[in-house]
């Protein structure tokens, strides 16, 4: 049983910044990565952020430069942290684990909403 627990979504202005963090908990034994997705109405779900559990990262396009995301292996978590957020960034953003020799894991996921 492998779970995943999402928080930091909410409402920001176009401009502002949030941090999300995902923790990881149950029967955990080698994360080959973890990342973030996002899905807006009418949309599929996109890539945002990844990062192995070596420490390389990789970014779509659209969040490069504004985006960051870290990984602490220790502790099973991932944190997204999100500056000059724009109204095109408002999803739903999912955390992801994918375990060697295992399938993936996600979370339930967490609203951001970008607006004035």
């Amino acid at each position: 049983q492998v779970q995943l627990v999402e928080s930091g979504g909410g409402l920001v202005q176009p401009g502002g910044s949030l941090r999300l963090s995902c923790a990881a908990s149950g029967s955990i034994f080698s994360i080959r990565a973890m990342g973030w997705y996002r899905q807006a109405p009418g949309k599929r779900r996109e890539l945002v952020a990844t990062i192995t559990s070596a420490g390389s990262t990789n970014y779509a396009d659209s969040v490069k430069g504004r985006f960051a995301i870290s990984r602490d292996n220790a502790k099973n978590t991932v944190s997204l942290q999100m500056n000059s957020l724009k109204p095109e960034d408002t999803a739903v953003y999912l955390c992801k684990m994918s375990l060697v020799l295992a399938g993936d894991y996600w979370g339930q996921g967490t609203q951001v909403t970008v607006s004035s």
